[in-house]
């Protein structure tokens, strides 16, 4: 509908006596309301369905003008059908058009990188139009530059806590080096439960990689006591391969048992959290799901590749004990 102010404005109307008088005649007007029992329902008036089921119906629409003329819609506006958008929206002072996507089986990440190809392959924006990626990819990718600052903060945190912890670069670097190896179990777990990369998950890997630095200090932990408990390698003398294998296996013996049991309260604490189907179990359970995983390698992590890695540093930095003894 398009109204000729000219013309309205002749018969003593404004656009805002029409607008209201099709959405009276089309739409209706409440006139009041009636009362059933403690029930309270609008009384609506509008014009009969005769009078406005076809577009030239809808012209000669009887209007009533201030000057108590009677006239018809199509004297003061024109009326034609056309297509266009169901309403108006505005964000930021523009115009604004929006389609929604529902990403199914796939992560959202890689839906709207194939949508963006294929807008920028098949579509030709006009000048003065722009295309903008929303809703939750527009949250997910806040999330991601807020992971990208938290994974580093978190990795150096927990080399400041170890370098605390043992007082040498070495050992500290060490642990944060291995740190890789003990994510493998979370990323194939995620892998296996249909899990896409998230902030949910990522925020598990980070919890993971807190547990993993804190299997391996405990290790490193028994390992220094079992090397000082021999009076070969705690002295200032020449020491054997077998006599370093010795006490190196029986520091991590040590920790069999305890690991166990860490790893079993761990994963019994995590399994109903990761299968649960309340109300935000969809978050919880990725965030569970990496650490589920993680327990496998972790605790494999710490009980081999750390005695073996503590071997190799611990024979390198009192070589010369055996050097001066030759």
């Amino acid at each position: 509908m398009k109204i000729n102010r000219e013309k309205a404005a002749r018969y003593g109307m404004n656009v805002a006596d029409v607008q209201l008088f099709v959405s009276s005649a089309l739409g209706g007007a409440k006139v009041g309301e009636t009362v059933e029992g403690v029930a309270r329902y609008p009384i609506t008036l509008r014009y009969p369905a005769d009078l406005r089921d076809n577009l030239e119906a809808v012209r000669n629409l009887p209007v009533l003008t201030p000057l108590k003329q009677s006239i018809t819609l199509s004297d003061v506006a024109e009326i034609r059908v056309t297509t266009g958008a169901p309403m108006i929206k505005t964000e930021n002072a523009r115009l604004t058009g929006w389609v929604y996507i529902d990403a199914r089986d796939r992560d959202l990440a890689g839906v709207v990188s194939d949508i963006k190809k294929a807008v920028g392959r098949d579509v030709r924006v006009p000048a003065g139009v722009s295309i903008t990626y929303s809703g939750q990819y527009e949250m997910m990718e806040r999330a991601d530059k807020r992971l990208a600052l938290m994974v580093p903060m978190t990795l150096v945190i927990i080399f400041t806590l170890l370098y605390c912890a043992f007082r040498k670069i070495g050992e500290s670097l060490l642990i944060l080096a291995t740190l890789p190896f003990a994510l493998i179990g979370g990323i194939w777990f995620v892998y296996l439960a249909g899990f896409h990369l998230s902030v949910a998950t990522g925020t598990g890997f980070i919890a993971l990689a807190g547990l993993a630095a804190e299997f391996g200090v405990v290790m490193l932990i028994y390992l220094h006591q079992a090397v000082k408990a021999d009076p070969v390698l705690n002295g200032t003398g020449p020491w054997t391969e077998a006599q370093l294998d010795a006490a190196i296996y029986h520091g991590a013996a040590l920790r069999v048992r305890p690991k166990a049991m860490t790893v079993s309260v761990i994963v019994v604490g995590l399994v109903p959290i990761l299968i649960g189907t309340g109300a935000g179990s969809e978050i919880m359970s990725r965030i569970a799901a990496p650490m589920v995983g993680g327990m496998i390698t972790a605790p494999l992590l710490s009980m081999f590749l750390i005695p073996a890695a503590f071997k190799l540093m611990w024979s390198y930095t009192n070589r010369k004990r055996n050097n001066a003894a030759q």
